[in-house]
Order: structure tokens, then sequence, then C-alpha cells
């Protein structure tokens, strides 16, 4: 008789993000009394960075929002300063992501604006912008910022056309796009870049899903798809795969994941429920986590990506009984890492004039700065200028450390940290890279005898300093005599296997975020 050997396969996936929760803040950290609009366009109604909050607000005669400094929280002063230069109801606003000061306006009277927003905040209601760009003729609905080439913005109107303006030019008011793209049929619903910003995807009330070649201005993919229609889409950063949220032919809301190269069947698809509200999707290329909220919901769910069937995992969900009339998210640059926050948003709740932010937190019982959940991220400078864009250069994003300390300039500079990288370098490094322009991370030459030497001197004083664990020379312990110091012996030896291996972990995210600086570096137009 055979026997075959049953294998146990676990029902669940080995993830740092599987107990990822949602915490509110307290009343005393909230923005209370903020009039938010009561616009039925599915948009987010809120922009957020590292120094402001911009809310969409009701106004008689015309449309404003507000910029609230992020740190005035509690209760808002019912004449707080609003920006109220447009003649119609405001549909989008977007900070832009290179200039903490500077945010982006558009709304039903056609017109997009942008304006500059003083260092202390707003002191007076403002009606004059910085820029002011003329070109639609219908309402503007939705507005973007280019991911890496500065001062590029992109506006989609309801005479189905997305018009490119450059904004690195001297006239206050512009009324020539450097491109119009005429490829849609009806409505555009949401604009999404990739990456480095060479494509732009669109979903459209037409029910087709575009990948578009925005300097060429042609379409690469297209696809409509019977059984899914597509409100918003979204690129899942380099993963070459995109995400829509939409209804089904039964109208249950649903998710969809497509491949950026072929969208003529999706990859994945799944029915969530049978609410009515917009499914507002959010990815974090840094956690490949994606964040799917309903307008009108109480709730936040949260997957996890991978490259590989069934693609999307279900982590759980933020509950709460408060709906969302929309959500601004903090880029990862504004996130307090002490508390291992990896996103937050700030949820706009109409029915008690309220922005409450919700932070998700992956829980850790160390206090020290997590290397692991936090890789090197975009940060706040443009990889390219807008003629080199328009001009075709394509650049990925300039990366920084989130780490406490950490700087950042045009250039990168490789990470100011030099002893822990030292010892990792290989004797072949110098050879192996040809750069001796980084004397910062590499040696000086030197004959390999001198270096044989060097290191032979070095080995002693490297033995004494590992003869200590824990504050302990183990070189002078004596053998353990009782049973209660056999046991305390080996709970010290297990924080030090402890200890090893997360700096044995530190040093390869080390190593991994340096390979990436000098990749900045290299790629760097200065």
């Amino acid at each position: 008789m055979t026997i075959t050997k049953m294998s146990w396969h676990p029902q669940y996936r080995s993830s740092k993000f599987r107990h990822v929760y949602g915490k509110p803040a307290n009343k005393e950290n909230c923005y209370d009394g903020v009039p938010i609009t009561k616009s039925v366009h599915d948009n987010h109604f809120c922009a957020v960075n590292p120094c402001f909050i911009a809310v969409i607000t009701e106004c008689a005669g015309g449309g404003a929002f507000l910029v609230i400094p992020i740190s005035q929280t509690g209760k808002i002063d019912p004449h707080h300063p609003r920006i109220c230069g447009h003649k119609g109801n405001v549909l989008d606003i977007k900070w832009n992501p290179f200039d903490d000061y500077s945010i982006a306006s558009c709304s039903e009277d056609a017109i997009v604006k942008v304006w500059e927003i003083p260092k202390h905040g707003l002191l007076k209601n403002t009606m004059v912008p910085q820029k002011e760009l003329q070109g639609h003729s219908r309402r503007v609905g939705l507005i973007e910022w280019h991911p890496t080439a500065g001062n590029v913005l992109f506006s989609a109107s309801y005479d189905y056309k997305i018009m490119i303006w450059n904004l690195d030019c001297p006239e206050s008011v512009i009324k020539n796009p450097v491109k119009t793209i005429g490829l849609h049929d009806d409505v555009i619903l949401s604009m999404s870049f990739n990456t480095d910003g060479r494509l732009l995807a669109t979903s459209c009330k037409d029910k087709k899903i575009r990948v578009i070649d925005p300097r060429l201005g042609v379409t690469l993919q297209e696809t409509y798809c019977k059984t899914h229609k597509a409100t918003k889409v979204l690129f899942l950063g380099n993963m070459k795969m995109l995400i829509t949220t939409g209804t089904s032919r039964y109208n249950n809301r649903q998710v969809t994941l497509w491949d950026q190269e072929d969208l003529s069947v999706p990859l994945m698809q799944e029915d969530l429920d049978c609410s009515s509200g917009v499914l507002f999707p959010f990815y974090d290329p840094d956690t490949h986590m994606l964040y799917i909220a309903g307008k009108g919901d109480g709730y936040i769910r949260y997957y996890e990506i991978s490259s590989e069937k069934p693609y999307l995992h279900f982590l759980t969900e933020y509950r709460s009984y408060l709906p969302q009339k929309g959500l601004g998210i903090m880029p990862k640059r504004g996130l307090e890492v002490s508390s291992c926050e990896v996103f937050r948003f700030y949820k706009l709740v109409t029915i008690k004039s309220l922005i409450e932010p919700v932070s998700m937190i992956v829980p850790r019982r160390s206090e020290s700065y997590q290397e692991d959940i936090y890789p090197m991220t975009a940060g706040c400078e443009p990889a390219l200028s807008a003629d080199e864009w328009i001009q075709g250069a394509n650049k990925d994003p300039v990366l920084m450390s989130l780490k406490p300390g950490s700087k950042i300039s045009k250039t990168c500079p490789l990470i100011t940290e030099k002893e822990p990288i030292i010892p990792l370098q290989p004797k072949s490094s110098q050879s192996h890279t040809g750069r001796t322009e980084v004397p910062s991370v590499l040696p000086n030459k030197e004959s390999k005898d001198s270096r044989e030497r060097r290191r032979l001197d070095e080995r002693p004083p490297e033995r004494s300093r590992l003869a200590y664990s824990n504050g302990i020379d183990l070189t002078e312990c004596a053998p353990p005599k009782t049973e209660n110091e056999l046991l305390q012996m080996f709970y010290r030896q297990q924080e030090e296997i402890r200890r090893l291996r997360e700096l044995l972990g530190q040093r390869e995210i080390w190593i991994k975020q340096l390979e990436l600086e000098i990749k900045n570096v290299r790629n760097s137009p200065y």
C-alpha cells in the first residue's frame, strides 16, 4: 500500500502589513467648523501637503476654497481667509508636488488658476492668481501635476479635451497650451500618470480606458469592457498594471486590474458591494498597498498588490460611522515615521463640518526608525524641467529618505552615514563601478600590501569589540552554574542574535539606498 504524504499550506500570506490598522485623530487634532462644499462632483475636494490643507468650501456668488496651516487644528474661524477668484464653483484643487506654496484650481468658469500661498498662510481673502490658464470652452473638472517635470500641469474639461500647460513662462495669463489632446468622445472622469510621467491613463464616460502618450497625443492602448464601467483609473507605480474602480452590469461596485501593455482582457475582477457611491483608489508604491474608499461610506478597505496571481490580497478595513464626502492624502514626506505611519487620509465629514485625519499604522514594538517599511520615496525636487520633458526627456523621480535628519538636494547626494557602509564595500568596488567622483563612499587608492596590513591591524580591536553583548564581557563571564543563570545567558544570546539580524537587515537596506542614490546622481541634469 502506497501512502501519499500530504503537504500543509497555510491559508494566509506572510506580510509585514497584515496588521495595519487605521487610527483616527483626537477631536483636538481635527479641523472643526469647516464649511465643506455640497457639490455632487466626483472629486476629492481636498488637497494636502506637509504645510497646508486646502478644502473646497461653500461660497455665494462664485467658487472658493480654504487654505489652512496643517498645524492649525481645532475650531476654524468662520471668517477664515479664502481664495475666491473663480466666477463658478471650484471643482478640483491640487498642490504642486515640488512647491508646497503653489496650488492649482479649476472651476465651472472654464478657467484654471495657479495661486501662490504665503509661507505664514493667508491673512486676507485672495482674488488675484499667480497664473491664469485660458483655453477650455467648458467647465474644467480635473487637474493633475506632472510627477517628475517641474511646472507642467494637465487639465481635463467637459469639452472632452486634455490640455498641457507649461508654467515656466513670464506671462500671468496663458492662452495657448503646449498640447491639446482630443482623443475622447465624452467627459473624462479621471487621469493618472505612471511613475516617470511618460504615460497617461484616463477613464471616460464612454466606458473606455485609454493609455496615452501625452507628448504625441496618441492612444497606445484602449479597451471597452462590457462587464465593467470604469469611473476611476490609477497606475500602480512601476508594476506595469492599472487598477480601475467602477460598476458591473448589475450595478455592483467593482475593482478591476489590468495589464498596461494589454487592455484586451482584465487580469482580475472583483465585486465589492451593492452601494452607489463612487470608489476612490489610492496606491502607495513604497508598500504596494492599495486603499479603496467609497464616497458616502464610513470605511476604507486596503489590500496588498503582488505581481503574481491572485494579484490583489485583502488585508482588512478601517470602519467608522462617519461617512466621507472626499479624502485628501498626505505625501510620504509628511508622515510621522516615529509612530510607524505609512499613510494618512484627511476625511471630509460634511454632516459635522469636520476634517478628520486617519493614520494607517504598522504595529511595531520598537520606537526607532523602521527602514524596512520606509524605502527611498519620491521627494520634493523635480527630476527635469518643463522644457526638457516637452522635448522628449524622461527621468525617474528624485528619491529621498524619510529617516529623520536626512537631507535632499537637486543632485540628491549620497547619504552621509559612511560608517555603516564602508565595511560592506567589496575590495573591487572601485574598479567595478569605475566612478572616482564619489569620495564620501569609495576608499582611497592604496596598495594591496598596505590594505592587508591595515586589515590585520584592525582585527584585534574588532574581536575584542565583539566580545561584548548587551554590555556584558563574554570573555570574562563564568559558565552558568544554576538553571536560572543558564536561562539568563540564553535570553541574552537570543537578544544578541535578534539585534545582529536587525543590523544585517538595516545594512542591506543601506546598500539598496546607496544604489538608488548613485542612480539619482547619474540621472541628475546638474
